[in-house]
Order: C-alpha cells, then structure tokens, then sequence
C-alpha cells in the first residue's frame, strides 16, 4: 500500500469512526424500547427528518450508480429518471407525509409499516401485517445486497484487494453498526451522511470540471458523441463480442445515436411513483415529532435532492470527457465518482470525499437491514407467531433477522459484474408496486376495504415479477419499466376488489374521516 493510498485509508477509517461513536451514543436511549429502538420515539426534528429520508433513500447508486448511466450512454436515462425522483420526492412529502403521520398514531401508534396496513384497516387475522413484512423482508434484501456491492467496487477500486472479501469487510460493518444503534442512531447518522453526500458531489464536480476546462468544453466534447447530450436520444457505446467498449486511435468508439421516445420518457419518470411505497421514507415521516414541523422538512428535501440528481449526473458527463477510455462496461462506468475523486483531489481529501460513497453506502443499507429486520420481529415474530414476546425477545429477534438478512444480500452481491443500478431498479419498482398504491388509497379513499388491500399489494408484486421476468421479454412497448405497469395494475386491484367486496365497518370509516377533518 503506498503512501496516496494509505492517506485515502486513513481519512475513511476517521469518518467510519466518527459514525460507530455516533451508534455507540445513542445505543442507550435505543435500547429502552422497541419503539425507540423501530422509530426513535417519534422524536425526530425537521432537519434530521429531512436528511435522513434523501440520504436514507438515494443510496450508493446516487454518487456510483447514477453517475455511470450518464458516462456510458449520455443525458437521457439519468436525467428523465432524475427528474422522475424530484416529482415523486415532492408530491410524497406534499399529499403523504401529514396525513400518515396523523393516521399512524390513530392506528393504535403503529411504529412499522406492516403494522400501520394492519391497524388501518384493524384486522383479527394478520394476513395484510405477514404480506407486508415478507414483500418488505424480499425487496429489501435485494436493495441491502445493491449497497454491499456498491462497498465491494469502492475497496477494491481503491485498495486493488480482492472485490469480495472488500464487500465481505463492508457488510460486517454496518451489520454492526445497525445491531447497536436502532433507528435513532440510523437517523442521526444520516443527516451527517447527507451534509457528506452533497458536500462530496459539489467539491468533485468543480474541480473536474474546471479539470476538463470548464463548463463549456465539457457541452463541446458531450456533444460530438452521438446522442450523448440528447434528451430525446441515447448514446451507444460500441462493443466487442465480450461488452467491452471499442477503443480506437485513443478513442472510445460510439454507434449512431439511438431514438428516445416517449416510452422510455414514461418509463423513466415512473421511478418518481416509487416513493409513495418507500418505507424507509415514510417512517420518516411517522416519526417526525410534529406534524407542522413537515412543511420545513419538505423544503430542506427538495434543495437536497435536486442539487444531488443534478450533480450526479453532470459527473458523469465531466467524467467521460476526462476518462473517456478508463471504464469500458457498463458495470465498470460505475466507479467513475471514484476515478475523479483520486485523480482531482489530494489523497486527505480524496478519503473524505470517498467517505461521500461510503456515507450514502451505509445511510441506505443501515435503514434497509433494520426496517426489514422490523418487519419480521415486530410483525411476524410478535404479531403473528408469538404474540406475548417481549420488548427484549423483539428487539433479539430483530438483531438475528439483521445477520440472516446482511448474509443472504451478501450471496447475492457476490458478483462483481453486477450493475447497481439495475439491482436498485427492480427493488425500487418492487416496492413503488407493492405499497404506493395501498398507500394513497388508505389514506384518500375511504371505501379502501382489507380484502383491496391485500389484492393490491398481492397484485402489485406479483406484476413487478411477471413483468420484469416475462412480459419485459416481448419488448417493444412491453419493454417498459416494470414499475409503471404494475403500480396500474395493483391501483386496479384495489379499486376492484374493494368495490366487489362489503365496504369498510363503521368503526374503519370513522377513524378515515378523523385523520380527513
């Protein structure tokens, strides 16, 4: 290890450092309860609630994932679905966030998500609280997985160790950091992790960009590739018989310019449907401490995410003006945040800003881990196989469920080919599908009867698996973001089925009309 490298190591292991004393500092109040440990006690201010929710949702694809889609096929993918995320981040926090802090509490305090279906609609039979928490338990394995192979590319790209003992080592820590300190710790450390994330992605794109001789020379270079500065058209990147891009005379060498129409549009911008089922985001906005406080935490989000996508993107056009032969896969134009970060930056200040990776990395996979672990001591542990457990079995039980959980993502995150993106992508539709659709109708239409909520989640599900497995096969028209399709489909069947079947009781109808007025 030399010298640059060692620098990087030891600013990374300082910011780790800082985020294990900020678990150890709040293990304490977190440990008093199962709800302090799920939901921090409903404590959360506006700043924290704001910053949390972004960082906790963006992820490592933010700085890796997002970047890489603009550097290997230009503006059009990342921009449209960047642009599909502001929509979705603000109408979440416009028309849910109030609402279902409110009905929350009226649904007997629920504290998980599962929990709050099953109050909402008071169901004897645990069959809506089960579903939940195993659609939960399912999609965010995968997404945990996502962030462990985002750890694996960050290591191995800086220290030239082997990809899977680097995500190995990532994993084991924030499985630790997750068992220790709950909810609060999560949320507390990922309000410094989104002061990190957004610090780390301004500082990198202006010293590349100045790097590359500035803001105009880089729309030049952007602009003589085919389609790479479209809207309406996608760069292709040419490739060998093994995907990797032809290089020729120095050069990476691109096709003509594909066509982008309005399907691919719709396709992208359904990603903004997504947030409506997000549990990492809506507990956030259950566990605010008031209700008014949401109004602010709104407009702190928003700055966040559009300076973050908007930059985000930019990096990747910088970088394949700079880089232009250095990551010729798919898979490989992933790392190009980290290639600028060691190439622009003094090695000190390199580390830090890799802390930005690490930072979005574990602000992400610490709330995947302990909502699914949530989900299965809390609801299914408790709710349905031993209901008499106590606050310490649900809280052990959740610390197992977090190891079983960290090591079935880590099977999973063992290729080192994988695309982060499209890893985030089918977990991302996997939950807009499941829950969105129940989401907005339990909160805004009243005639949301049990039996629709279980057909639309069911329904939902089901379609993100047919489709993105099936039907996205056929291609053409059906090669459409799977997300799009089955949030229709599932919004059908909660429309339907309730419809066909007896409405809400009296008492269901009432609490509805509470948390309305």
């Amino acid at each position: 290890m030399n010298g640059q490298t060692l620098q990087i190591l030891i600013a990374m292991v300082v910011y780790m450092a800082v985020v294990v004393i900020i678990g150890v500092l709040f293990a304490k109040k977190a440990n008093k309860s199962s709800e302090n440990y799920f939901l921090g006690g409903r404590s959360l201010g506006p700043w924290v609630t704001a910053m949390s929710a972004e960082a906790s949702d963006m992820s490592g694809w933010l700085l890796m994932g997002l970047p890489g889609v603009a550097y290997w096929c230009g503006l059009a993918d990342a921009a449209w679905t960047a642009i599909g995320l502001a929509i979705g981040t603000y109408f979440n926090w416009l028309i849910v966030s109030k609402r279902l802090r409110r009905y929350s509490i009226r649904a007997n305090n629920s504290i998980t998500l599962p929990e709050f279906f099953s109050n909402r609609f008071r169901e004897n039979k645990k069959v809506i609280m089960t579903l939940a928490a195993v659609f939960i338990l399912v999609f965010f394995t995968v997404y945990a997985a996502s962030c462990f192979v985002t750890c694996g590319k960050l290591f191995s790209t800086l220290f030239g160790l082997p990809y899977v003992s680097m995500m190995i080592i990532g994993a084991i820590f924030v499985l630790l950091y997750t068992a220790l300190g709950g909810f609060l710790a999560e949320s507390a450390s990922d309000f410094m992790q989104g002061i990190v994330m957004i610090v780390a992605l301004a500082v990198i794109v202006i010293i590349s960009t100045a790097s590359a001789g500035g803001f105009a020379a880089v729309i030049e270079n952007a602009r003589a590739i085919p389609g790479f500065l479209d809207f309406f058209g996608l760069a292709t990147p040419s490739l060998d018989a093994e995907g990797v891009q032809i290089v020729e005379a120095g050069k990476p060498v691109f096709g003509a310019a594909a066509e982008y129409g309005w399907l691919s549009i719709f396709s992208m911008l359904a990603w903004g449907l997504g947030y409506f089922g997000m549990p990492q985001v809506l507990l956030r906005f259950m566990a605010i401490r008031k209700e008014e406080e949401l109004k602010r935490s709104r407009r702190i989000a928003m700055i966040w995410v559009v300076i973050s996508l908007a930059v985000a993107v930019f990096i990747g056009i910088v970088g394949r003006q700079l880089y232009p032969t250095v990551h010729l896969t798919s898979s490989a134009a992933e790392s190009i945040f980290i290639t600028l970060a060691t190439s622009s930056l003094p090695p000190i200040l390199a580390g830090f800003v890799m802390a930005g990776i690490l930072a979005a990395t574990i602000s992400s996979s610490d709330s995947y881990l302990l909502i699914a672990a949530s989900a299965f001591a809390k609801n299914i542990y408790q709710g349905v196989c031993r209901k008499n457990a106590t606050d310490k079995q649900v809280m052990t039980m959740s610390r197992i469920t977090l190891l079983v959980i960290a090591l079935i993502a880590m099977f999973i995150a063992m290729d080192e080919n994988s695309v982060i993106f499209n890893i985030v992508s089918f977990a991302w539709a996997g939950f807009g599908a499941t829950f969105g659709p129940i989401m907005l109708f339990s909160l805004f239409w009243k005639r949301t009867n049990r039996p629709g909520a279980i057909a639309g989640m069911v329904g939902g599900a089901g379609m993100v698996f047919l489709w993105k497995l099936v039907i996205s096969k056929l291609g053409g028209v059906f090669a459409i973001y799977e997300l799009l399709p089955a949030f229709i489909f599932s919004s059908i069947c909660i429309v339907a089925v309730s419809l066909m079947t007896a409405p809400p009781a009296k008492e269901i109808e009432e609490d509805f009309e509470f948390v309305r007025k």
